[in-house]
């Protein structure tokens, strides 16, 4: 009797048992469907944000300089349309964190607007569980902006400032143009200034050069026609006149074939560190090999080292603020998404650039002026967080 009781109880629990793994698979099924949900919903939106982010800052800034560069130095379009593609990089590392934040507050607010998470609140189901994906993607994005942070960025921008160098070499005076002017600029102060009559299939006619890169005289050299090569300027038939500063001629020297080599600086420009240009253990080497130098030299450099991680940090830091954001009280029936994520980006860029000013003056340490805008919104946002998640129902 003992037996038979023993295995009814047996088969009893087997069939809880499995009743049980039946609805924690379908329990867990329904979670993976969730997250799926969210997923896909927050990296369409971050999709449209990334490129409406991009293309704000791109054209505010790197387009306009590479339209002005092709205009006044001749810059080829084929050459100025690659510079473009090497200088998106160091555009994304700044708009991943931005679209990051936009889907994250559009999304969960149309969720909100639409009930949604008022239903899974209501099942039972926390706010820390729904925004449980929100924030795999949140670190999924900062990992991508530290890997194009730290290994692309550094080399397109590199290659991007020798390009635009080379380009700026080759002097190229652009076909069919008149009364074409072409500075050289050395610490903010004009060094030399060509003014070209004419160029016609490469050549140059009635060409005139002002050199004041030579202190207490002033050359002047105008020649019947020219050509520009890669390190050189070709003239032929003219003659080069030697000023005083009180405006005497020194000399006067008739040449029929003269090559005119162009400004050195330009290569050195090509050799100087730039912070910007560097891995984080290229900056580690610099700033050792530099220990003893002044702290206003170290300081851009230190930034830079410290912003490796702070950058790509913003993503999760975003996502944290975002969350509470996104949750619209049950009144209103707007998605007020796009506006708050404008507010949180100016706020958060704001801070970053009177922190970076503070710290480039050394009026603040470095890593001070790097991380507290981080620190500022991501205390915000946590605080936001457990509010919304913790203590409201």
């Amino acid at each position: 009797m003992a037996k038979i009781e023993k295995l009814v109880k047996s088969k009893r629990l087997k069939k809880k048992l499995r009743k049980l793994a039946r609805k924690t698979f379908l329990l867990n099924k329904y979670f993976v469907t969730l997250d799926w949900y969210i997923l896909k919903n927050i990296f369409e939106t971050f999709l449209m944000g990334l490129v409406i982010f991009t293309s704000i800052i791109f054209a505010s800034d790197t387009l306009l300089t590479l339209i002005k560069q092709i205009s006044i130095y001749g810059i080829p379009f084929n050459v100025a349309m690659f510079i473009i593609i090497l200088r998106l990089p160091s555009v994304l590392s700044l708009t991943i964190p931005m679209g990051v934040l936009l889907s994250t507050v559009m999304t969960l607010n149309k969720m909100s607007l639409d009930s949604e998470i008022t239903v899974m609140r209501a099942c039972g189901i926390s706010l820390s569980r729904i925004a449980r994906p929100v924030f795999i993607f949140g670190i999924a994005a900062m990992l991508t902006g530290l890997f194009v942070n730290e290994l692309i960025v550094p080399v397109a921008n590199a290659q991007a400032k020798k390009l635009t160098v080379w380009a700026l070499q080759q002097k190229n005076v652009p076909n069919g143009t008149e009364n074409y002017t072409l500075k050289e600029m050395r610490d903010g102060n004009l060094k030399r200034l060509f003014y070209i009559s004419k160029c016609e299939n490469n050549k140059l006619y009635g060409v005139t050069v002002l050199d004041l890169s030579k202190k207490n005289s002033t050359m002047l050299l105008q020649a019947k026609e020219g050509k520009a090569k890669r390190d050189y300027w070709e003239f032929k038939k003219g003659v080069i006149y030697t000023i005083n500063d009180s405006n005497g001629i020194l000399n006067a020297t008739i040449f029929g074939n003269l090559d005119y080599y162009n400004n050195p600086d330009l290569m050195k420009k090509i050799n100087e560190d730039n912070q910007k240009e560097m891995t984080t253990f290229r900056l580690l080497k610099y700033i050792y090999d530099h220990r003893h130098s002044s702290p206003a030299k170290l300081a851009p450099f230190l930034m830079e080292l410290y912003n490796k991680l702070a950058l790509p940090m913003m993503s999760f830091i975003f996502v944290l603020i975002g969350v509470p954001l996104a949750i619209t009280p049950p009144r209103v029936r707007v998605n007020r998404g796009f506006l708050f994520s404008i507010g949180v980006i100016f706020l958060y860029y704001i801070l970053k650039a009177l922190a970076l000013s503070l710290g480039e003056t050394c009026l603040i340490p470095p890593f001070v002026a790097t991380w507290l805008p981080n620190v500022v919104i991501g205390g915000l946002g946590a605080y936001m967080f457990y509010k919304k998640a913790f203590t409201i129902g």
